[in-house]
């Protein structure tokens, strides 16, 4: 995510330079507000002069273009105006200022740089990778990309001549790779009719895909029929019992649930053997997690050594699966915005309702349980609060309960009978299994989501843009001549790293008078004496 290596010491008590919107001057004017509770990107900040007055505190992404560190109205020429609530409470603002701020802490100055740096994408459009193909996920086709936003791609099948045919996955999703991936592991391909590449297209270099941990497949390793434990890739809800049906290289697996497969093995699915969303024999009974037996399993509860006396197989030995845990600090109850990674254009409000090791359980506001997602910790889509608002992503909202209701009559009135259950599955997979409706207002955007072999196509339909308008900041409103703040100086420490801590001193500037706005009303000055902040360790 934007700024999760630099983000630092960014808390509570920051002071920030802000509009000032309590405030009826023609133009835009500026005013100090400190941090009150951070969320995500979001900051709840009060102005300076409130005190424990909460009357006029306001939510505002910490890095949108309209957060500034103290000192940067100084050195902008921007005018500092006290709002007009409070106005009345002080004679010399300057002061009262020099008392608030000295020692405080503020944002460092090149920290609007560092945001604009960390929503730089080395994927450019018209570039060609590999993707797996949404109606076959046993192989993978060649693609380009459409657009980038935040980091997630739009891929348009290379074969698509209307572009329709399209696919979003992040940028450092284990789902793309570089053109000759396939070939070189042995992994199944679709060869694009299209003989050359079109003009512009080029490919993508490897370096910038994602790189998954070497392995030593010289040893003991995974052999085909060997079972274990893995998330449904098309019903991420669930972990199921698995079957290796195919050994790749460089540590690649093609993977089957069992019960549920495909004649032709189209609905196998690759995953590493470092990845998180494979476990070893036992980890759901460990865990106290629901494991979906074989569809038409009847012996149930399900239970490993009968079953796997019974197939006559072996389970996966237990040292080969990835056992490291990040200490990420993620707690139940914690709120982001999270990809449904079954319909992936969409990323909606989303809570953890629970955590095992590094594997996290996602849960959609407003939508019932069976919506939920098994996603790793470190799982490129998963974002803080106030990511989409950041890129300009459209957020989906948290469901309300009418629409659950129409969402449930739809869905029965489509499939004829209310008792027909959603996970059922057929000999062959018939796809999706849950298709989520669209909620009342909220028309999809024209992309494809992730359907599977001869099943129900989730398509969407519409001629909206692909992202929504730009989110409102406030208007930067032209007036006459602007009242200077205060002159600053500032001196930066290259050892200071995300908050800069601040030293105000008052001094007489020789034959030099700035005005202080002190109100919408009165445009006093508070006298000719000027203060700057001074940076220091």
């Amino acid at each position: 995510a934007p700024m999760g290596t630099c983000w630092g010491d960014i808390s509570e008590n920051v002071r920030v330079e802000v509009p000032n919107t309590d405030c009826s001057l023609p133009t835009k004017v500026f005013w100090i507000a400190g941090i009150v509770k951070l969320a995500g990107y979001n900051a709840l900040l009060r102005y300076e002069g409130f005190e424990n007055d909460s009357g006029l505190d306001f939510w505002c992404n910490i890095c949108g273009s309209d957060i500034h560190p103290v000192g940067w109205c100084a050195a902008s020429g921007k005018p500092l105006v006290p709002p007009r609530t409070i106005q009345h409470k002080y004679t010399n603002w300057k002061a009262f200022l020099v008392k608030r701020l000295t020692g405080a802490k503020t944002l460092p100055p090149d920290f609007s740089q560092k945001v604009s740096e960390s929503m730089q994408y080395p994927f450019k459009p018209c570039m060609r990778v590999e993707v797996v193909d949404k109606r076959h996920l046993c192989r993978t086709r060649v693609a380009v990309v459409e657009s980038v936003i935040g980091g997630r791609l739009r891929l348009v099948y290379e074969e698509s001549e209307d572009r329709t045919d399209d696919f979003w996955c992040h940028m450092h999703s284990p789902l793309i790779h570089h053109i000759g991936w396939s070939r070189s592991i042995g992994h199944r391909f679709k060869r694009s009719d299209i003989t050359k590449k079109q003009d512009g297209h080029f490919d993508t270099p490897p370096h910038l895909f994602a790189k998954v941990k070497e392995v030593d497949q010289s040893g003991e390793w995974f052999k085909e029929g060997m079972k274990l434990e893995a998330i449904d890739p098309l019903n991420l809800s669930t972990i199921c019992v698995a079957t290796i049906r195919k050994v790749l290289a460089d540590g690649f697996l093609m993977i089957g649930i069992d019960g549920s497969e495909a004649a032709d093995g189209s609905d196998w699915f690759c995953y590493h053997a470092t990845s998180p969303s494979i476990f070893p024999v036992g980890f759901c009974e460990i865990n106290m997690i629901e494991l979906t037996p074989p569809r038409g399993y009847t012996k149930l509860p399900f239970k490993w050594f009968d079953y796997l006396r019974e197939t006559g197989s072996i389970a996966a030995p237990v040292k080969l699966f990835n056992k490291d845990v990040p200490n990420h600090g993620f707690r139940v109850g914690m709120k982001l915005e999270a990809v449904d990674l079954m319909e992936p254009r969409l990323i909606c409000v989303a809570t953890v309702t629970r955590i095992i090791h590094r594997l996290l359980r996602i849960h959609f506001d407003g939508w019932e349980e069976e919506y939920d997602q098994w996603v790793d910790c470190e799982s490129p889509d998963l974002y803080p609060v106030g990511w989409c608002q950041l890129t300009g992503y459209q957020l989906q909202p948290p469901a309300s309960q009418c629409k659950l209701v129409y969402r449930k009559a739809s869905r029965e009135s489509q499939s004829g009978s209310s008792k027909q259950k959603k996970k059922a599955k057929s000999q062959q997979y018939k796809g999706h299994k849950k298709k989520r409706k669209m909620p009342f207002g909220k028309k999809p955007v024209s992309l494809s989501s992730l359907p599977m072999t001869g099943g129900v196509r989730r398509s969407f339909s519409g001629g909206e843009e692909l992202t929504p308008p730009p989110y409102r900041t406030l208007p930067a409103q032209t007036a006459p001549e602007a009242f200077p703040p205060p002159r600053t100086s500032r001196e930066f420490n290259p050892s200071l790293k995300t908050v800069t801590t601040l030293q105000l001193k008052e001094e007489l500037m020789d034959g030099e008078d700035y005005n202080f706005l002190q109100g919408a009303s009165d445009q006093e000055s508070n006298g000719s004496a000027n203060f700057y902040i001074k940076q220091e360790p």
